[in-house]
């Protein structure tokens, strides 16, 4: 009985030895970043930056991978089904980890079991922004606007159930106005076709439209921030603008699939937050109105989870659902 637990106890340090190896070893080939949605939108902007990086301190490629579909369940299914050795990542958001889960009958995946959360990489606040051709500069000559017209203005989101969609949905129902929803496969159509009229407001992420905002292609009316981020100080938010107790910013993060090794968990970990700390990337990342936030796995865990059950109240409170 001794000699079979001491041969077990063998097993497992020598299990424990293999793991941190592999974890010394690794990135010992390129490695995958998924995106689950298309080039142009706020994830791949700031996913590229970060991939570069890596790339340079592992001496190997990190490849962006373009996944868009379904409001991100297409790329985040394919990650969760990926081996779990560490060379398939994922840069969620809280739409794809803790929006969807609720959201979809059945989006393919379950965002709290089938994946490792490694860290939050960063928060974004939202921009409500509308064409120059909308008149009015302030959220209250827009909501009168719209009750003037029910259902005379359109507005755009990168699809059906993402974050944009519900963020709007909110500002509908809390500002009793009736808008057309208009969904794009992805951030970068829905922007093209914001800047052309087709489409009159939209509550977009910050690194998508902040450059059209500057050039006033686009006008911003408010944020989705608790406070006035720092790349916006002169507009107010939605809360000041009086829609009490409004806030939906965008939070992005870095996963793994379920049953990644711990070691290599850890390896990836200290990585990206040495590279998240580096100078050029928190220049890049305020550029975009990101910032950078770089937990750790607990922390980041437990914010999934808390999100995944404050977005199902959500979801509930304003009776949607996507199939």
């Amino acid at each position: 009985m001794i000699k079979r637990g001491l041969q077990a106890l063998v097993l497992l340090l020598a299990a424990a030895a293999g793991a941190g190896t592999w974890a010394q070893d690794y990135p010992n080939r390129p490695v995958k970043l998924i995106v689950p949605f298309p080039p142009g939108g706020g994830t791949d902007i700031l996913a590229r930056p970060i991939a570069q990086k890596l790339s340079e301190l592992w001496g190997q490629p990190v490849v962006v991978d373009n996944r868009g579909g379904a409001g991100g369940n297409l790329g985040t299914k394919l990650a969760a089904e990926a081996p779990p050795d560490g060379y398939t990542l994922i840069l969620g958001v809280q739409g794809t980890h803790a929006v969807n889960q609720s959201l979809y009958s059945n989006p393919g995946f379950d965002a709290t079991r089938d994946f490792a959360a490694i860290t939050q990489i960063a928060n974004t606040p939202n921009i409500l922004v509308v064409h120059p051709s909308v008149p009015g500069t302030s959220v209250s000559q827009l909501i009168a606007l719209a009750r003037q017209k029910p259902g005379g203005l359109n507005y755009a989101t990168p699809g059906n159930g993402t974050p944009s969609h519900l963020a709007t949905e909110m500002f509908k129902t809390i500002a009793d106005v009736n808008l057309v929803h208009v969904p794009y496969k992805g951030s970068g159509p829905a922007l093209t076709d914001m800047l052309g009229g087709q489409t009159q407001l939209w509550i977009a992420n910050a690194p998508v439209v902040l450059p059209h905002i500057k050039t006033g292609k686009l006008r911003a009316l408010a944020t989705t921030s608790a406070k006035r981020p720092a790349i916006a100080p002169d507009v107010p938010t939605l809360a000041e603008a009086g829609l009490k107790d409004y806030e939906a910013d965008t939070w992005y993060g870095l996963f793994a699939p379920a049953k990644t090794p711990p070691a290599v968990l850890d390896k990836i970990h200290a990585d990206i937050v040495k590279v998240l700390n580096l100078p050029e990337i928190r220049e890049t990342f305020a550029a975009q109105g990101a910032e950078i936030v770089a937990n750790s796995q607990a922390e980041f865990t437990r914010k999934v989870r808390e999100d995944v059950a404050k977005w199902r109240k959500v979801v509930q409170q304003l009776q949607l659902k996507v199939d």
